[in-house]
Parts: structure tokens; C-alpha cells; sequence
């Protein structure tokens, strides 16, 4: 078995790309090259990786776990070359990171902001996605760390346990609802609920949540904020389910009624999701602890 990371990286690029054109101008090598690469590694490995027809190309199931590895060892060589830079241990390098909602729209903003600015020489692609999407991500090595809320199925993954926070329902403060001390999700329904956009970790939960009573969300409209959901709220447009520290924060500045959800899964768990934390880069592990310090305000 033999092959360079030169394959792995044009394996990768091909396998991200709907063809293996495509794939060999990421790579800066032309098309018949980087066919005559990828027979060459399926040779070697004694393995087809790759469908090829006149749509494109598609992984088989050998290929996906060559993916998976090609991942795991590229991001290795980039943690290396990231400890080796002449700006030290925690000045340079890059971060991946999935996210969930809450996470990359409320205080991962502030968090990195402070972090970049004590280190020039790093940069961060922050991405938000499903939980699922980001437990995949860190097992298949696509992402350094994920930020996750609620319980996580993956222990083949470290799981870092950093905050801890809640939903609440918010209304406008002349609301039915709004002298209620607490409230059933069931008790929410028959009003007109304000949600976040399609493909958010927390409307897709509380969607399930919903589902589990034989209903569907009566959702009068999405937005793309924490901020933009109150601002509707205080409107009276709708009520909302929310995290409770988001909420605090906005109802210092308009006239919301915050009432505790009654219910077992309102609790969310903040975690941090690596593969290794002791095989991270410095960088990354330092940003790490910041998050392990940080208290999300209220």
C-alpha cells in the first residue's frame, strides 16, 4: 500500500465536489492527472473508491471510509504544522468550528472576538449547524470542535461540559400566558408560536418536541435572531421558546414576561466536542479554556 499526501488531499477535494474536474482544479492538477492518481490509489489499496459516470462522481462504501481516514490524517499534518509556526504555540493557526444555534449566534461572537484580537495570527471558520451534523463533523475529523446543547451519543468523542442553561417561554406582557408561573409545552400551542429559520438546531428540536404530541408548531413566522424572535414577541405577534439567558438579556431593553417551561428536556446541557483534546493544537485548546471559563450572561 502506498500513496503520498498529495492523494489524500486530491481524494478529498474530489470526494467534496460534484466532479472530478472540479475536484483536480482545487488540487491545481489537470483532470487526466488526477484520474490517473485516483486509479493509481485504488490499485493500491486494492479498493474502488469512487463511481465514476456523467453526472459526476460518488463515494462507494470504501471510499467513504477512506474519506473518513484522509480527514483524520490531513487535520493531523495541519495540528503539526500549526505547533511548528514561528509565532509560537497559541499565535497562529486556523480553528474549525461547528456550532449550534444558540452558540453561534449569541455568545461565540463575543468569546472569539477577544480571542482574535490577542491573536493576529489566527483565523477561525465558524459554522452553524444541526446536532447531528456536528457530532458527524468532529468524528470524521471535517471539524476541530464542536459547540453542542443537550445530550450527546457519540463516545467514541471527549465530551467538555461547559454551561449550562434552559428554555423558557416569552410573551409580550399583555399576553394571556404572561402572569403564568409555568408553563406545559402542550399549554403553548394554541397560540401562534415565533421561530427561528429552517435548518436551526433549536426549531428542529422543538419541532420534534411538538411531535411527540401529535402536533405540529402553529409557527407564524421565522427569523433569523434571538433578538429578532422578542422584537416580534414585544410586538405581540406571538409567543416564543427560547434560551433563558437569551432572554434575560433582551428583556432588559423591552417588555417581555419570561415563564419557566415545565418540562424534562427544557434543561440543555452546553458541551465542547473533540476527538483528542491532548492532540489539539495549542490554539485550540486554549480557545477551550476560555469557553471552560465563560459564563453565558443572564
Amino acid at each position: 500500500m502506498h500513496f503520498d499526501l498529495a492523494d489524500l488531499r486530491l481524494f478529498i477535494h474530489i470526494a467534496e465536489s460534484p466532479s472530478m474536474t472540479q475536484g483536480a482544479r482545487k488540487a491545481f492538477i489537470s483532470p487526466p492527472a488526477a484520474s490517473a492518481r485516483i486509479k493509481n490509489l485504488e490499485d493500491s489499496l486494492a479498493s474502488r473508491l469512487l463511481y465514476r459516470d456523467s453526472r459526476g462522481v460518488e463515494l462507494t462504501p470504501a471510499g467513504k471510509l477512506f474519506l473518513h481516514h484522509a480527514r483524520v490524517i490531513m487535520r493531523q499534518v495541519e495540528y503539526m504544522k500549526s505547533e511548528f509556526t514561528e509565532y509560537g504555540t497559541e499565535a497562529s493557526g486556523h480553528i474549525r468550528i461547528f456550532a449550534n444555534t444558540t452558540a453561534a449566534t449569541e455568545f461565540l461572537p463575543e468569546i472569539l472576538a477577544g480571542f482574535l484580537a490577542e491573536r493576529p495570527g489566527v483565523t477561525v471558520d465558524l459554522q452553524e449547524r444541526l446536532s447531528r451534523d456536528i457530532v458527524r463533523g468532529v468524528m470524521d475529523g471535517s471539524t476541530d470542535m464542536g459547540i453542542i446543547a443537550g445530550p450527546v451519543e457519540a463516545d467514541s468523542l471527549q465530551v467538555i461540559h461547559f454551561s449550562t442553561d434552559q428554555l423558557v417561554v416569552v410573551t409580550a406582557l399583555e399576553h394571556p400566558l404572561a402572569t403564568r408561573k409555568t408553563l406545559k409545552l402542550a399549554d403553548t400551542l394554541a397560540y401562534p408560536h415565533i421561530g427561528l429559520h429552517e435548518g436551526t438546531t433549536l426549531l428542529r428540536f422543538l419541532s420534534e418536541q411538538v411531535a411527540s404530541h401529535g402536533q405540529t408548531l402553529n409557527m407564524r413566522i421565522k427569523v433569523y435572531s434571538f433578538e429578532a424572535m422578542c422584537r416580534m414577541v414585544e410586538a405581540g405577534v406571538g409567543i416564543a421558546i427560547l434560551p433563558e439567558s437569551s432572554a434575560r438579556r433582551h428583556q432588559r431593553t423591552m417588555g417581555l414576561s419570561i415563564i419557566e417551561l415545565d418540562e424534562p428536556w427544557r434543561v440543555r446541557e452546553r458541551s465542547i466536542l473533540v476527538r483528542d483534546l491532548e492532540a489539539l493544537p495549542s490554539v485550540i485548546r486554549a480557545l477551550i479554556s476560555i469557553l471552560m471559563a465563560y459564563n453565558t450572561p443572564s
